[in-house]
């Protein structure tokens, strides 16, 4: 699928629990993983936010479609490895719908030990310049 419409819009929410003595670790892996993806990555947004005393993550990432989250699969492995090595995924909610490929590759990398939602899109607009 290769849309460029708002249609094709895919926005992950990503909360991660943090391995405890892992927080300093975690924060420069994702720091190091966020850098990449703003020089490399297609996201159209990428924002983290640490929740400390919870050991909690949350990451919001937004994509044009579903080619950009794999190209974001095949380009940023290395760093998506590093930061997991530092917490697990608790949930995971998809906005949008994503082909069926990248929702196979979502379903296989998380598998049944966190909560995943998928939601479609009823209405909306961007205003990404």
């Amino acid at each position: 699928m290769t849309t460029h419409d708002d249609d094709a819009i895919l926005l992950f929410r990503n909360t991660m629990r943090i391995t405890e003595g892992h927080l300093d670790a975690f924060r420069s892996a994702i720091e190091r993983a966020v850098s990449f993806a703003r020089q490399h990555g297609p996201q159209l947004m990428v924002q983290t936010f640490l929740d400390e005393d919870r050991l909690l993550a949350h990451s919001f990432q937004l994509y044009r479609d579903s080619d950009a989250v794999r190209t974001h699969w095949r380009l940023a492995d290395p760093y998506i490895q590093e930061v997991m090595a530092h917490c697990r995924v608790s949930r995971f909610e998809v906005f949008g719908e994503p082909d069926a490929d990248v929702t196979e590759g979502i379903r296989s990398a998380l598998g049944d030990h966190c909560e995943l939602t998928f939601l479609p899109r009823v209405a909306g607009f961007a205003r990404l310049g």
